[in-house]
């Protein structure tokens, strides 16, 4: 029996450990611009059977409850939680927020397509739209150089003056992505991240369209991280902690009594 509580106390102590690195994962990006919040999720682990509840105790009888022994619990995921982030005027013509659902979509090294919600957009030396990473924007669009005045609208629309002509041209369009699951997207680094098959396919079109969030231009989306939830999860996950490792302390003395007497 105490060994067995050694074993569910540790695995408490993991556990608790994993909880703490999302609850300071979510602290440390609380100024990432587009950063979504990670919450912990638990299971218990596997029960042992003693006595089966209604298995015959004397006679007729039968036992009405059973003999079950938890042994312990683990983290099984990390849930994202989607939620709005706040949205603060820069004036950068550049920077992109998305009001509602839906992710930017940028070409990634290797040939994947990435989705991100960070939209502080620049110029690459030959004038395509990048990321703060130099990502390439998906579709990519070019801006000429000499180009001024240039505008996102609210459906993706990216217009400029050009070089040499009188009237507003239109440079091309930022599409977007929604998704049936979101917090099925796998975290990648760099503000990006990746479809998986618990994400669904990506949903790609115009903003404002189809349940995709519009954009607004010079303006970012902060993150959604709100750091006295977290502050609050972090005292409750010491306490957890604590009263775990009070627990290996409490069953080592009462094996060291157990062996002091027999």
């Amino acid at each position: 029996m105490t060994i067995g509580a050694l074993h569910v106390a540790r695995t408490g102590l993991d556990a608790q450990n994993m909880r703490m690195q999302v609850i300071a994962n979510n602290l440390a990006n609380v100024n990432t611009t587009g950063f979504k919040r990670d919450r912990a999720t638990f299971d218990t682990l596997a029960y042992q059977t003693v006595v089966a509840a209604g298995a015959t105790s004397s006679g007729d009888n039968r036992y009405a409850t059973g003999l079950n022994l938890g042994t312990g619990v683990q983290i099984t995921g990390t849930e994202r939680i989607d939620t709005q982030g706040t949205i603060a005027t820069t004036g950068n013509a550049l920077d992109v927020a998305v009001q509602g659902a839906g992710y930017f979509q940028v070409l990634m090294p290797d040939g994947r397509t990435g989705y991100t919600r960070a939209g502080n957009f620049s110029l690459s030396a030959e004038g395509t739209i990048v990321t703060s990473a130099g990502v390439p924007l998906q579709p990519q669009i070019q801006v000429p150089d000499g180009t001024t005045g240039l505008t996102i609208g609210a459906d993706g629309t990216v217009s400029a003056q050009l070089p040499g002509q009188s009237s507003i041209s239109q440079l091309g369009r930022i599409e977007t992505a929604r998704f049936v699951n979101p917090a099925g997207l796998a975290a990648a680094g760099d503000n990006i991240l990746l479809e998986t098959p618990a994400s669904g396919t990506p949903q790609v079109g115009a903003p404002g369209e189809n349940g995709r969030g519009t954009l607004r231009a010079g303006a970012l989306e902060g993150s959604n991280v709100n750091v006295v939830e977290e502050l609050v999860d972090m005292i409750e996950t010491q306490r957890a902690y604590e009263v775990n490792s009070k627990m290996i302390q409490a069953t080592d003395e009462m094996m060291r009594n157990a062996n002091q007497q027999l």
